[in-house]
């Protein structure tokens, strides 16, 4: 059977020049440029990078960016795993919590924000009930400098977990009964068939879900947005907050495009260390002997 001729390839890509390669080149320019995004882009030269690199700010986004996609990855990663091998089973009860419990992706992230921001109210939310139990007596936990970023934290996984629960869960019915059923007979209980077969039938689940959950978070926006405006101070302005203020709120839009690239350059380079770490590209059957 002949090979598909490259006519088949061009559609996909003209959209990818479009709507990638295009976009990325014009953002490079920019970044090159001073533009208010009324007049003309002006040359520049590397200014808008030496500014970048003096700014305690953008220092200080690029750390707070890290921590977040670090502990994005963990806490989502330790529920979403256990929780979709659970929500695999056939029982109807485990089927009635999955539909609920997906419920949180079906809301805009402007929405969730909304919804969050006002149960963690410090005067009218449920904030100001649970905080005096916490150790937070005026319950004002996203007025708090040191515990705001894990509020965005904790919103952020509350509305992808479900996203990365549904992998895991279709990802673990593909594992064959037998290997289990061959575990049982030579005794092995189910916190032992779940280290020895469960979770390593799902490594290339694991690594496609921290892929997404990595990428994803040097993307977050709108939750925080809404949810903190970057605040207090500037404790959860993350690196693309930053690059919005920057750009529509002081109108220095080659300098968010230096922003910009920086935030490109991280999720790439991230990306194909993930891929090539993990032998991702090698991906293989994991039903050895089936």
């Amino acid at each position: 059977m002949a090979r598909p001729g490259f006519g088949w390839v061009v559609p996909a890509l003209v959209f990818f020049a479009l709507f990638a390669l295009v976009p990325m080149l014009a953002l490079i320019y920019l970044s090159f440029t001073t533009y208010d995004g009324l007049n003309p882009p002006v040359w520049v030269g590397i200014q808008n990078w030496q500014t970048l690199a003096g700014d305690q700010v953008f220092l200080d986004s690029l750390r707070l960016s890290g921590m977040l996609t670090l502990l994005s990855w963990v806490l989502q990663t330790a529920v979403a795993l256990p929780l979709g091998v659970y929500l695999a089973g056939k029982q109807r009860t485990r089927a009635v919590l999955a539909a609920i419990f997906f419920v949180p992706q079906l809301m805009s992230g402007a929405a969730i924000a909304v919804l969050w921001g006002t149960l963690f109210d410090p005067n009218f939310g449920l904030a100001s009930v649970l905080g005096p139990l916490v150790g937070v007596p005026d319950g004002n936990f996203i007025g708090n400098p040191s515990l705001a970023l894990y509020v965005v934290l904790f919103v952020i996984s509350w509305q992808f977990m479900p996203f990365h629960t549904l992998f895991y869960q279709a990802a673990t019915r593909a594992i064959p009964e037998s290997l289990y059923e061959a575990a049982t007979l030579d005794g092995a209980g189910r916190w032992r068939q779940f280290r020895s077969i469960t979770v390593p039938q799902l490594r290339h689940t694991i690594i496609t879900s921290g892929v997404h959950m990595i990428v994803g978070s040097l993307t977050y926006f709108e939750i925080v947005l809404i949810l903190t405006n970057g605040g207090p101070g500037t404790a959860t302005r993350i690196l693309p907050l930053h690059m919005y203020i920057e750009g529509f709120r002081s109108f220095q839009m080659g300098y968010s495009a230096a922003l910009a690239v920086v935030l490109l350059v991280i999720g790439t380079v991230l990306s194909l260390v993930i891929t090539r770490v993990t032998g991702y590209r090698r991906m293989a059957s994991q039903r050895e002997g089936l």
